[in-house]
């Protein structure tokens, strides 16, 4: 069963943090259709907060589909997310190469936040050149995320 962890210093909201972190499992197949989540109960007393924050995670995850309230049963998840088997071979070695990746990074003096950062901004930059238009001549070269071109490129 999936346990969530609040982060109070992270400017997200608590609600918001359990229906990441919710998607998260779903993404890395440690909850599956039909798993049932932990009552609002369990999360309260494990995170000490308010038990109308669980449920208004649980409604929103409700919403997109990917869980499912039963009266007098609990919560349930319903829909999943991710492009395969979380165990498959192709996974596996993804990760074993990303932790190798973190483990240098952290060595050269990187900190989370800066990982995090160049991370995105690898997944920005990638998601850019895949949805950019063909045949348009124009390149983008951000790597930001922040839409601005190079000098010499038009819009």
């Amino acid at each position: 069963m999936i346990e969530y962890r609040i982060d109070r210093r992270s400017g997200v909201a608590t609600y918001l943090q359990i229906v990441q972190q919710t998607k998260q499992a779903l993404r890395l197949g440690l909850l599956e259709p039909g798993d049932k989540l932990p009552t609002a109960r369990e999360v309260v007393e494990a995170t000490a907060i308010n038990p109308n924050t669980v449920l208004k995670a649980y409604r929103e995850l409700e919403r997109e589909g990917l869980a499912e309230g039963r009266r007098g049963l609990g919560t349930f998840v319903r829909g999943t997310l991710g492009g395969g088997p979380a165990d498959s071979p192709l996974r596996a070695e993804l990760r074993s190469e990303l932790t190798t990746w973190v483990e240098r990074a952290r060595a050269g003096g990187l900190e989370r936040d800066d990982l995090s950062a160049l991370f995105d901004s690898v997944l920005t930059e990638l998601a850019d050149r895949f949805t950019a238009p063909t045949g348009t001549g124009v390149t983008n070269s951000t790597s930001t995320g922040t839409g601005t071109t190079n000098k010499g490129e038009h819009p």
